[in-house]
């Protein structure tokens, strides 16, 4: 008889979702490649070319040295910005601020044109470290011009992106970073993350190397343009993806405070590695999605808010040195399906996710799904089939590893809601005391190890 990871005979609902993720998986696999991205020509060559590194002693920019490549920060491209299909943000400097997991002293930049319908021209761009919160001023040693094959300007093809060459620069590790982009020319849709839980910036006319932020004068609370930062890190050996919905893009988490659990989870590792504790030396990048489901894509070509399967290429296998991925999804497959969506598709897609994790030798941790009592999309038959999926969660079949989330945060009165310090209000999503709870009960030791690659 089949057994389960812990044992147990595999009862016929299972066998039944071994099946449908099977098939799933052949259907995801002959379509991962139309959402990964595109290297635009010249934009990626000599891409670990050092640049900006004279003058550099005793201040932030201090010249790469030997390490390892890990992501620091991360977001997910979620659709083209509304009001901005026809001319884009053409002749304006956008200054996107982002928080950093792992500090390095060099760095990478990816720039997304996903959802550009033309080509995007940045003629200028630029990295620097943050004067400190809630300002778009840089500390002045740290400015560095970005280069793309040698050159300060590149071509993003419409549904593709550039990562740029390699700049010194000594990043921050839990710090905040300006990566700044100008494009003369109109390009239709901006490739944008809605709900950044941040301020970022944006001037009219070119002012990339802007040091003071005068310029400034516009705030936004998405990033553009930017999904990733990479940095050479003598404090991390890998990267740790959080794939996840709102519960962890961290929709309702407070602005600038960096309060997302994947946020809080990155200083807890940070510490623990610190005090000898044995646990990996992983950063933590976030690739959570508002509304994102396992199974179903949103609308458009290419989809916006691409599922889970969709996505896995692109947010997860895409990132840079990659040893674990956490999976955080679920809850919109059941609220966003009419009726009630049987467990066992949800399921199936969540073992295809880990299926494909492991023929990469990545470890997987898994959560179960939270509470959503008293929320508008409740109903008993929904909190059924939560209950249905979280049992096998549990049960170890799914997942390497689990993280119950569901427990921490619960009623202990009423288990279908939140505990009322953990809700934010809407009875869906966490407090800021309820993200940082996530984060507390999560075992660092279930990122230890790796899955061994499958055939």
């Amino acid at each position: 008889m089949t057994r389960r990871r812990d044992g147990g005979a595999v009862t016929p609902p299972a066998r039944q979702r071994a099946l449908l993720a099977a098939i799933v998986a052949a259907i995801m696999a002959a379509s991962a490649a139309v959402y990964v991205g595109v290297a635009a020509g010249d934009g990626t060559k000599n891409r670990d070319t050092l640049a900006g590194g004279r003058g550099a002693r005793n201040n932030p920019a201090a010249p790469a040295s030997t390490g390892t490549w890990v992501a620091s920060w991360a977001t997910s491209p979620v659709g083209g910005e509304p009001g901005t299909e026809l001319t884009g943000l053409a002749g304006h400097s956008v200054r996107n601020v982002v928080h950093t997991s792992a500090g390095g002293t060099g760095a990478r930049v990816t720039l997304s044109n996903l959802y550009g319908q033309s080509p995007l021209t940045v003629s200028r761009a630029s990295i620097a470290v943050s004067a400190g919160p809630g300002t778009p001023a840089a500390v002045t040693e740290s400015m560095r011009p970005l280069v793309f094959g040698g050159s300060p300007s590149v071509v993003v093809p419409a549904g593709g992106e550039v990562m740029s060459d390699v700049v010194r620069i000594r990043v921050p590790q839990d710090g905040d970073v300006l990566i700044t982009t100008y494009s003369p020319t109109e390009s239709g849709p901006v490739t944008y993350h809605p709900h950044a839980r941040q301020i970022s910036y944006v001037a009219e006319g070119e002012h990339t190397r802007d040091v003071s932020g005068a310029a400034y004068t516009g705030r936004s609370s998405v990033w553009r343009y930017v999904t990733a930062l990479d940095v050479l890190s003598d404090e991390a050996d890998g990267t740790v993806v959080v794939l996840g919905d709102s519960l962890t893009d961290g929709i309702t988490s407070t602005a600038g405070a960096n309060n997302r659990w994947p946020d809080v989870l990155s200083d807890r590792l940070r510490s623990a590695v610190a005090a000898g504790r044995g646990v990996p030396r992983y950063s933590v990048v976030n690739e959570g999605i508002s509304g994102n489901q396992v199974l179903t894509d949103g609308l458009g070509r290419p989809a916006e808010n691409p599922s889970g399967l969709r996505r896995f290429e692109r947010d997860v296998l895409g990132r840079t040195n990659v040893k674990a991925v956490v999976i955080v999804l679920g809850i919109n497959d059941i609220l966003r399906t009419p009726g009630a969506v049987p467990p066992s598709r949800v399921l199936a897609g969540l073992e295809t996710l880990v299926a494909r994790a492991h023929a990469r030798g990545l470890r997987v941790v898994g959560a179960t799904l939270m509470p959503f009592g008293g929320h508008r999309g409740y109903t008993e038959a929904r909190e059924a089939v939560r209950q249905r999926i979280n049992a096998e969660i549990r049960a170890g079949g799914v997942f390497d590893a689990v993280v119950d989330f569901d427990a921490a945060v619960r009623d202990p009165y009423d288990p279908r809601r939140f505990r009322a310090v953990y809700d934010s209000g809407d009875h869906l999503h966490p407090s800021d005391r309820g993200y940082a709870r996530m984060a507390e009960v999560f075992d660092l030791g279930a990122l230890r190890g790796r899955a061994p690659a499958r055939l």
